[in-house]
């Protein structure tokens, strides 16, 4: 029960997700003429602001500006024009913003001294803007004589003429505009006054002055760039003329005529060396190896027979051969004859005598190798350190070649560079001079400007009905914000939406006095049949809830103090005790409230001293005579009470009076305050959980609510109390809930009586 409770709340709550026209269109309906009255009144006071604003009138001329000039020759460096299209008509327009050329026009039109432009700079918006703020602060400074007074100081007429020309040209530049024709080189210039001929005679002026200005600056610049050439050039000239010198003293000096062939010579000299000196380090090696080995092994024959040079000697190979072919016939005559035979004999001596042979030429070679190799290794040496002497000395050469051919280069740089720079700016200089006197404009007029027949400005249909439809729109958005700030719980469709969970029913708001709340036997009175139908409709629901379940035990909880839980408690149990017997309990241990509601005194035993064992259960429990509801108050405040709560004693307690009555209302504390409600739930059948109308937040509800199914147990559902019902008839919250039996209209109509 606990999974499918929980699943059902949370889908609930991602259905809040989407969005609810319906809701929207129903919270703007029930707003609609504080939202057309907001929309009304914006409207007249604009048109009322439109009606007394001075017409302004705008004039436009169109100017062409080439990005491609007309050059005789390369001289981009000499204007410093950008290759890049984009950022030279970015710059160009840029240009034409510019103070520079506000103040050519101005000084061209005389405009410090046309009345038409001082009339237009006092009533644009920024001269009526600084005009307000500087009588603003003097009004204050006149009210508050404490603040700093600005002290007065006399201007001379050089800074008065200055003040004006800065407020013109501030003014001026505020009522121009610059804007390009997309994808085109077409700029309109557009100037706006209180006058039809100064628009159009300052649209025209600011092109005019643009293309002078242009011309102006070109030739400015080629007048300086001629000057600069001038003068570098001269100094480029020394420049190259020294470094020539330097290039033949260094010639002079050296004695050098083809430096390249002499390096190239010295380098071919020291490779062929370094070759001829490795191959003599190899012939040294070798030839100190053998000599080391015949030293090393002087005496030892057969040691030194095994060297390669005495294997390979011709005489020493004969006799090995015939060393082998005698070898080979004894072996054959011994199959034959025995060894005193005197072949055997014969071929033995002959063998004999060749091993002696052998050993005599081995000893005779050996020491004519020992002399041999000594001579080549004592003239191998000396012909490497012969070699490595060349060998130093053709670096050493190389080198100084080497050096001398690097300083000869660096010369040779410097003075190519200085001839390139020196030929570079000779061209540019003679470019710049042949067109010292050509001038082309980089723009030309397309449509001059034309005195307008229209007020540009203000638009003042345009105006009204924009502020129709964003005052209108205003009030829709502070009407839905009124209602989205509104978190609490006021209608079937917010416990459904808000809470997920199901209404049981709603209890009317009552007329009662403020600190005293309704009248016990509230539910009895005849005249209140409203509230009692409520009751006995949540009555109903309730037990066609749990009809298939024997549910006798039922919690009343609520989040937080004053949302008449205990009222509803009271009158649940006058309800239920019309159809069996009915027991109320007072289980909130720390406030109870119960006692002092039906007249007790304050001394009488009840639930606390039942769990603590003090009192029995015929002493605590009382019968209200008038609703023959018995009744069993909190008792003594324990120090302890959800201790007690939580006991074995009270669970006995619980189930001993589930065989007595046929229904029990358990009033509860407040599950936001205390955890009291979520461990008396565990021995209650239902939950009713009631809400405060249009009060507590959903939020708060829905952590109670959460408590609740944290601990397992199922919320049958919301009770709805106070609601206004005048209130609801207005908004249609309720539709659909009383009215089918009339109790609403019947209501209004007893309330109106």
């Amino acid at each position: 029960m606990f999974n499918h409770t929980a699943e059902q709340l949370d889908a609930n709550l991602l259905s809040d997700d989407r969005i609810d026209f319906q809701q929207y269109w129903t919270t703007i309906r029930n707003y609609q003429w504080r939202i057309l009255s907001l929309a009304i009144v914006f409207t007249i006071l604009s048109a009322l602001i439109v009606l007394s604003v001075t017409p302004r009138y705008q004039a436009t001329a169109s100017l062409l500006i080439e990005a491609e000039q007309a050059k005789v020759m390369s001289i981009e460096e000499v204007y410093g024009l950008d290759s890049n299209r984009k950022e030279y008509f970015q710059t160009q327009f840029e240009i034409l913003r510019s103070n520079q050329i506000a103040e050519r026009v101005i000084d061209k039109l005389d405009l410090l001294n046309d009345p038409r432009m001082m009339r237009t700079n006092n009533t644009s918006l920024l001269g009526q803007g600084k005009s307000l703020i500087n009588e603003g602060k003097t009004l204050v400074k006149s009210w508050l004589p404490f603040l700093p007074q600005k002290q007065k100081v006399e201007k001379t007429p050089e800074q008065i003429f200055q003040a004006r020309k800065m407020a013109l040209l501030a003014s001026f530049s505020a009522n121009l505009t610059i804007s390009p024709v997309k994808n085109t080189q077409v700029v309109n210039i557009s100037f706006e006054s209180e006058s039809a001929d100064l628009s159009a005679s300052v649209a025209n002026a600011v092109a005019d002055v643009y293309i002078e200005s242009y011309l102006q600056a070109k030739f400015n610049m080629t007048s300086k760039a001629t000057t600069w050439l001038n003068d570098s050039l001269q100094g480029l000239r020394e420049k190259l003329d020294g470094a020539e010198k330097r290039l033949a003293d260094f010639y002079e000096k050296e004695q050098l005529v083809n430096i390249d062939g002499v390096v190239g010579l010295a380098s071919e000299e020291l490779q062929s060396l370094s070759e001829q000196l490795l191959d003599a380090q190899n012939s040294l090696k070798q030839s100190a190896l053998v000599f080391e080995e015949i030293n090393s092994r002087a005496g030892d024959i057969e040691t030194l027979s095994r060297l390669s040079v005495v294997q390979n000697h011709p005489s020493i190979q004969n006799l090995k051969r015939s060393e082998i072919t005698a070898q080979s016939r004894i072996s054959e005559l011994s199959r034959v004859y025995g060894p005193k035979h005197y072949r055997m004999i014969a071929a033995n001596a002959e063998l004999e005598s060749i091993q002696n042979n052998l050993l005599t030429q081995l000893r005779t070679i050996i020491g004519g190798i020992a002399g041999d190799y000594e001579n080549t290794y004592k003239n191998a040496r000396n012909k490497v350190l012969d070699l490595q002497a060349e060998v130093d000395s053709a670096k050493a050469r190389y080198r100084r070649l080497t050096t001398l051919d690097n300083k000869r280069r660096a010369l040779q740089r410097e003075v190519d560079i200085n001839q390139q720079l020196y030929n570079s700016f000779f061209t540019r200089l003679k470019e710049t001079s042949e067109l010292g006197g050509f001038e082309s404009a980089n723009a030309r007029i397309l449509d001059p400007a034309n005195p307008p027949a229209k007020a540009a400005k203000p638009k003042k249909t345009l105006i009204v009905g924009a502020a129709f439809v964003l005052s209108l729109g205003l009030g829709v958005f502070l009407a839905l914000a009124l209602e989205a700030l509104n978190s609490g719980i006021r209608s079937v469709e917010d416990v459904e939406r808000k809470l997920a969970q199901r209404m049981l029913g709603i209890i009317p708001w009552q007329a009662h006095k403020r600190k005293k709340g309704l009248p016990l036997r509230h539910y009895f009175d005849t005249k209140h049949h409203t509230f009692s139908e409520s009751m006995r409709t949540i009555r109903t629901n309730l037990l066609l809830l749990n009809v298939d379940n024997d549910s006798r035990v039922i919690l009343v909880a609520s989040s937080v103090p004053k949302e008449g839980k205990t009222t509803v408690s009271v009158n649940l149990a006058f309800s239920l005790g019309q159809l069996g017997k009915t027991l109320i309990i007072d289980a909130d241990l720390r406030r109870p409230t119960l006692a002092k509601q039906f007249g007790f005194p304050g001394f009488q035993p009840g639930l606390a001293n039942i769990i603590a064992g003090t009192h029995e259960d015929e002493e605590c429990i009382m019968t209200d005579e008038y609703s023959a509801v018995d009744v069993l108050p909190a008792g003594s405040l324990p120090p302890n009470p959800q201790e007690l709560l939580a006991s074995e004693t009270f669970k006995n307690l619980i189930g001993k009076l589930r065989k007595q009555y046929k229904h029990i209302i358990i009033d509860t504390a407040p599950t936001q305050a205390v955890s009291d409600a979520m461990v008396i739930s565990e021995v209650t059948d239902s939950l009713l959980y009631v809400v405060k109308a249009d009060s507590t937040s959903a939020k708060t509800i829905n952590n109670g609510l959460s408590r609740f199914l944290q601990v397992g147990h199922r919320v049958d559902g919301v009770v709805l109390n106070q609601v206004d019902l005048k209130k609801a008839k207005k908004t249609g919250d309720y539709a659909g809930f009383y009215d089918p039996y009339g109790y609403q209209s019947h209501a209004m109509e007893s309330k109106s009586s």
